[in-house]
């Protein structure tokens, strides 16, 4: 291991130098626009070399360096980094993704004004994720994490003039606080418990399997539901597609939205079997919910938002499996072929000037790397065989097996219902694939001629993190996930580890995977053939492929699949058009379950105020001026009157008592006489 001064000067370097650049761009002005995003690229290129170098020389050996930053008498609050396979992952992870999104961006972005704003804000995000991603603690990782939920909301609404953009912003913004909310009680309790929030002490302490330990997790966990979309606070994150499409692919497919997946993985050890339970249901919710609501968007970029939230939930439902290291294995992979998606959506959008994919089609003529670099990375989020996702969910699906075999009641229905979202994540990603790149062009707006190709700076990166999504990336074996480097590096959390108990028998996984291939295989099949719905839901119109279904149905081979969709459809037009028409979902429950009621009890207390409190106290004003009046009544009439009068006694004492003092002989001698006649007439 390197020296410690040395490693210590090495991650501060690596923490700062996005923050500087992005910092740098956003005080230097327009006049940098030129330079400002290649610029970027090179220096996040140099903290993805300062990561390799550090991830080589410390190896998985944990490493934690504390410095303290305010010490008192008998309270100290450190700065702490944290080195372990997990910030060594991340660390890859999130310098990679960024690079590439920049790199993309100089091309995506080459009239936008603003570009100095742009990377600004993108170098202060990244440098807020590396935070979370070393911190050592977690008041530390708290405030990186409020920095990410600042930059994400600037980024998100960088196009602020656009009133979606800008309310989509304010709406992730708020939504974010609610979870940061119960994230930093949860904070408080870990401290009230433990005395510390040192993530190297407080791991290490037993777990208490209390009702006051569950509150801490759950507090704890509402920081992954407010960052990683879950529900009931998942709406935010399709909306904040109104963002530039390259920020979309950097925070929420790989980075932000996988905040949450990390903190869950850092604070595994802290959870109790109830909070886990909780966890589970939380992410089967979002999951199958999630999958739905992507099958019937029309809009490319909500389709592969929606199934970010899906996937999120997949992973968070892995974590309350215990299956740590595979839901971490699935987030890696996520990270690489849902970014390439988003790219090579931003290729298409570029290309067509438009993200409805109604208005697409045929695409694969006019834009055949895209296309390439989408089918695989497509192929990787479907599950299909020889591709990373297939391995990752695999990884998923056996842990979450694995874990019901060993619990009765109901816990087999978390792996099958991973399984039924396994599905619909094949449907309608065939439903999108058929819409953007087969049948006929659409666009009436744009003809077909002049439809082109990105140039390199688009299509690298995506051709980079579709080559990344192949199966043999990640495994000798692209059929399965046990021979996966991967659980090599988190060999103390894999559920995949020779003579770990719960790895169950080969066949039984083996029939997973088979199961797995055949639900996916039905999706595709679904999803393709999936016919229009009714015509009163332009917004969630499906087209007809063009080969006629007719045809299609005659080859026996597809008539199962074809009878199949139409069915759905026959589903989808007689209760889902009546579900959508009363509008129940989730906008519509957090209005009508959250904000109408806030806001009625809000009106209540207004006119509570202004009626009763507001009442009372022009009650007690007006008694206080009657009263003053009565006070000053008594006051000029009784108590002056009394002054008055003795003042007025007074004078005419004085009057008569001067009348004796007069200074005539002859009034003495009068007086002495009266006096001596009176005491006379007493005596006899």
């Amino acid at each position: 291991m390197p020296d410690e001064n040395l490693l210590r000067t090495l991650l501060w370097t690596i923490l700062l130098l996005p923050f500087v650049h992005g910092i740098g761009w956003l005080l230097a002005g327009r006049r940098f626009n030129a330079v400002a995003g290649l610029a970027s690229a090179v220096l996040t290129l140099a903290g993805l070399a300062l990561s390799v170098w550090v991830m080589i020389q410390t190896g998985r050996q944990p490493v934690t360096l504390r410095t303290d930053w305010i010490a008192l008498q008998d309270f100290s609050l450190p700065i702490a980094f944290r080195l372990d396979s997990l910030t060594l992952l991340m660390l890859g992870v999130v310098h990679f993704i960024a690079l590439l999104v920049q790199l993309y961006s100089t091309s995506y972005l080459h009239d936008e004004p603003d570009k100095n704003r742009y990377f600004g804000f993108l170098g202060v995000f990244v440098g807020s994720m590396l935070g979370i991603v070393l911190a050592g603690n977690l008041i530390g990782l708290y405030i990186f994490w409020e920095l990410v939920g600042l930059s994400s909301y600037l980024l998100i609404g960088f196009w602020f003039r656009k009133p979606e953009a800008a309310a989509a912003a304010k709406k992730a913004f708020v939504m974010n606080r609610i979870g940061d909310a119960g994230f930093l009680i949860g904070i408080f309790l870990v401290y009230y418990t433990y005395g510390s929030t040192e993530f190297s002490e407080v791991l290490d302490q037993p777990n208490l399997a209390t009702p006051f330990a569950t509150l801490t997790g759950l507090c704890l966990f509402c920081g992954c539901v407010g960052k990683s979309a879950q529900f009931p606070l998942s709406t935010w994150l399709p909306d904040a597609m109104e963002g530039p499409t390259p920020v979309s692919a950097l925070i929420h497919a790989a980075t932000m939205v996988a905040a949450g997946i990390f903190l869950l993985a850092r604070i595994h050890p802290l959870l109790t079997p109830d909070a886990l339970t909780v966890i589970i249901v939380i992410g089967l919710i979002t999951m199958l919910v999630s999958a739905y609501s992507a099958v019937f968007q029309t809009d490319i970029k909500k389709v592969l938002a929606y199934s970010t939230v899906s996937q999120l939930g997949l992973m968070v439902v892995g974590m309350g499996t215990g299956n740590v290291s595979g839901a971490l294995f699935h987030l890696t992979t996520h990270a690489f072929f849902k970014a390439g998606l988003f790219l090579a959506a931003g290729s298409v959008i570029h290309g067509v000037h438009t993200q409805d994919m109604r208005r697409m089609g045929g695409l694969r003529k006019a834009m055949p790397v895209t296309f390439i670099g989408y089918l695989v990375c497509a192929a990787a989020l479907a599950g299909v065989p020889l591709f990373s996702g297939f391995l990752s969910k695999e990884a998923l699906l056996t842990g979450s097996f694995d874990w019901a075999q060993n619990r009765s009641g109901g816990a087999i229905l978390v792996p099958a219902l991973a399984l039924i979202s396994s599905g619909l994540t094949a449907v309608y990603m065939a439903r999108q694939a058929h819409l953007i790149f087969f049948g006929k062009y659409r666009n009436v707006d744009l003809p077909f001629s002049r439809v082109h190709e990105s140039d390199w700076r688009m299509t690298g990166p995506v051709v980079l993190l579709a080559a990344l999504s192949l199966g043999l990336t990640f495994s000798r074996n692209p059929f399965s996930a046990t021979e996966s480097w991967f659980f090599r590096l988190f060999a103390e959390s894999n559920a995949f580890s020779a003579g770990d108990e719960t790895l169950g028998l080969a066949y039984e996984h083996l029939l997973i995977a088979l199961v797995s291939v055949g639900v996916v295989t039905v999706g595709l099949l679904t999803g393709y053939f999936l016919p229009a719905t009714d015509p009163k839901l332009p917004e969630v119109r499906l087209l007809t492929p063009d080969l006629a279904p007719a045809e299609l149905a005659d080859r026996w081979v597809f008539r199962p699949f074809h009878t199949f969709a139409r069915r759905l459809h026959r589903f989808e037009r007689r209760f889902i058009f009546w579900f959508r028409n009363r509008e129940l979902h989730l906008d519509t429950l957090h209005w009508k379950g959250v904000i109408q009621p806030v806001l009625t009890f809000s009106d209540a207390l207004s006119r509570f105020d202004a009626k009763v409190v507001d009442g009372l106290v022009h009650l007690v004003a007006m008694g206080n001026v009657v009263a003053a009046h009565v006070v000053g009544w008594l006051d000029r009439n009784l108590v002056d009157g009394l002054v008055n009068g003795a003042a007025w006694l007074a004078g005419r004492f004085g009057t008569a008592a001067r009348q004796v003092q007069s200074g005539r002989a002859q009034s003495y001698i009068v007086a002495a006489v009266m006096g001596l006649l009176l005491i006379i007439w007493l005596i006899l």
